[in-house]
């Protein structure tokens, strides 16, 4: 599947229909990888995305990409915590 100028694979743990730790592997770009972030990032499934990006601003976090659309899925971004730790949030369709 391709995302942008990315290559991605999804990665699923179960059944569609079950909650899971999901998510996907693309491939390195650059010594840290699409937007700066390590190889690895959680990502956590949020209500709504445009809240979410709001607390996490407000705690201290950072926003590292707009919320995108990821066609058939939902909406998506990176972020960083208060001590640089990438993550992503994902609000379904």
């Amino acid at each position: 599947m391709s995302q942008g100028d990315a290559e991605y694979w999804l990665v699923t743990t179960g059944p569609d229909n079950e909650s899971g730790i999901n998510g996907g592997i693309m491939r390195r770009q650059g010594k840290r990888g699409v937007g700066g972030h390590n190889a690895f990032v959680c990502c956590a499934y949020i209500a709504n995305i445009q809240t979410t990006r709001k607390k996490i601003e407000a705690a201290g976090g950072k926003l590292t990409t707009d919320a995108r659309p990821i066609f058939g899925v939902g909406k998506f971004c990176y972020c960083k915590d208060t001590e640089g730790n990438s993550f992503s949030i994902m609000q379904d369709k």
